[in-house]
């Protein structure tokens, strides 16, 4: 089966190619040669993910999904959940999303923060919509190599490491966009 997956972001890609079983082929948007920014104008997770969509779906009929990420920071009123990507600006820098995010948490005890996935599926004009959460502690400075945006401040629950010091596999077993992803891919073959 093929599916499209509404990015251009090379790192989520990668991520969800090693989740998807041998019988699903996954294009990404640089491989459909669909290379216009999708505006993400909704105020929520839910509202971006079906914006980017129902986009390439009306563009191409073919099977797709999209997904939209956020960081919930409990101390910050769940800042800076739908606007994570470009907390420090529209240059989406993750460098600088990152020493925003330290800097409003810089005298804040409380360091619980969440990461929420949210899938939107568009297969034969229906959607459908799939959750990942996985709850941790943000430190108060980076460490580890691996992953991207909020990865190397991060860390899951019941882990010693951040995700970013988490090779993908290990990120795999237990990841916000692999819990949505593998909620997705049980519909799918289960349908």
């Amino acid at each position: 089966m093929k599916l499209v997956f509404a990015t251009h972001n090379s790192n989520k890609v990668k991520e969800i190619a090693s989740l998807l079983p041998d019988n699903f082929q996954l294009l990404s948007l640089t491989d459909i040669q669909f290379d216009e920014e999708i505006a993400e104008t909704a105020d929520t997770l839910e509202g971006n993910s079906q914006l980017k969509a129902q986009t390439i779906y009306q563009k191409t009929g073919v099977a797709c999904f999209a997904d939209d990420t956020g960081l919930e920071v409990e101390s910050l009123n769940n800042r800076p959940g739908v606007f994570s990507a470009r907390y420090a600006g529209h240059h989406k820098s993750d460098e600088d999303n990152i020493s925003k995010v330290l800097e409003e948490m810089e005298n804040e005890a409380n360091r619980n923060a969440r990461f929420r996935t949210v899938i939107t599926l568009i297969i034969d004009d229906i959607e459908h919509q799939f959750e990942g959460i996985v709850h941790g502690k943000l430190i108060s400075e980076k460490k580890g190599q691996s992953g991207f945006g909020y990865d190397p401040i991060f860390v899951p629950e019941n882990e010693k490491r951040t995700f970013g010091e988490m090779d993908l596999n290990e990120k795999n077993n237990f990841s916000h966009r692999a819990r949505a992803f593998n909620s997705m891919i049980s519909f799918l073959t289960h349908s």
